[in-house]
């Protein structure tokens, strides 16, 4: 009998499930036989790359057959200076995911937990499994994190803490007042990570970045990322602000050179590249407002979201809806998978793409042709 290879991998890595992201496009127009297709499932930023980091990603491969910084210098003293921390601080990514995995690696051990709010980012789950580490989930309230609840599920096992604000997929955001609140209530052996992926977009009262409580609280990890507003998803570039302390053990277990020239060139690139930035944030406002204001015209709920992107709930089975609309050639995103099977998450993008995908939306739920 042949032995089963995968027994022989460690138990954490046996329960994981591979992460499924948004469906591409030439996989789709390859599948159907079709072009044109649209993609709003994985909160990319609809304007493509700026023109100041298309020329440094240009400008990067002068150097292309040489290794890049394993330290990020310039980068990070560029984000030291913009954020206000200091460089010893910082812990570069490749994306914020691997950081999020870093410090997973880094502090999880099978005798540990992990704090996660229901419907919050299938990474954290990911990342505590692989450590083979308890992940404890705690119910959503509205959508959104439970803080409280999230506080009273802590013990003497729990070593982190994952919020992300705003959350993805439900785009349920917390107060900085909160934060604060459960970060008076927790030991400091509790290391508080908080995953502002979408910082760029919030234009809430009340909200706040936690990176203003990152020198009151040692045990507080701030991640971001370059992949959303400043819109180089496909170049991977993420980072963490915490304590020097915690930094330095992310900044042990990273790869050499896990963050690659073009990215760091790109990254360095739009941190100043304010009009970008600017025309992101108010292509996304003005498109949400046209997909809101869509979405009620067709009767259909929503979670409010301070994203990039809006949770629909559809009527019957949200899975046939979006095969559906993978055939008039739109992709969403289904989040089944987050405990929520009669949603779908639709990314905010140009305006003739919010439209046709209200259009497509429209034609299947009034002529019920999801079959």
């Amino acid at each position: 009998m042949r032995m089963d290879l995968k027994s022989l991998a460690l138990p954490g890595v046996q329960h994981l499930q591979p992460y499924q992201g948004g469906k591409p496009l030439d996989e789709l127009e390859r599948e159907l036989g079709i072009s044109g297709a649209i993609k709003l499932a994985s909160n990319e930023n609809p304007l493509g790359l700026s023109e100041l980091a298309k020329a440094a990603i240009e400008a990067s491969f002068e150097n292309g057959a040489r290794y890049p910084d394993g330290n990020g210098f310039y980068l990070k003293r560029r984000l030291a200076e913009k954020l206000a921390v200091c460089a010893s601080q910082l812990t570069l990514g490749n994306g914020s995911n691997e950081v999020l995995e870093l410090l997973a690696r880094g502090f999880l051990g099978e005798q540990h937990n992990a704090i996660i709010a229901e419907h919050a980012f299938v990474v954290y789950q990911l990342v505590i499994t692989a450590q083979n580490a308890t992940a404890i989930v705690v119910p959503a309230s509205s959508w959104g994190h439970d803080l409280p609840a999230m506080a009273a599920a802590v013990n003497e096992h729990t070593r982190l803490l994952f919020i992300a604000n705003p959350n993805n997929p439900t785009g349920t955001w917390v107060s900085l007042a909160s934060i604060k609140a459960l970060l008076q209530e927790l030991p400091d052996t509790v290391l508080v990570v908080v995953d502002e992926a979408y910082f760029e977009y919030v234009n809430q009262p009340g909200y706040g970045s936690a990176l203003e409580l990152i020198d009151d609280y040692p045990n507080l990890v701030v991640t971001r990322t370059f992949s959303k507003a400043y819109g180089l998803a496909a170049l991977r570039n993420g980072y963490a602000v915490s304590h020097p302390d915690v930094a330095d053990i992310l900044n042990r277990l990273r790869q050499p050179f896990n963050v690659n020239s073009p990215a760091l060139a790109a990254a360095l690139a739009v941190l100043d590249d304010d009009d970008y930035l600017q025309r992101s944030i108010g292509v996304n406002r003005a498109g949400y407002d046209q997909l809101v204001a869509g979405l009620d015209a067709l009767g259909l709920a929503y979670i409010p979201s301070a994203g990039n992107f809006i949770a629909v709930q559809v009527p019957g089975d949200a899975s046939a809806l979006y095969e559906a609309l993978l055939r008039q050639g739109v992709i969403v995103r289904p989040v089944a998978l987050y405990g929520m099977p009669h949603h779908l998450r639709v990314s905010i993008g140009l305006p003739d793409e919010n439209q046709r995908f209200l259009d497509s939306l429209c034609r299947l739920l009034v002529g019920g042709d999801t079959a």
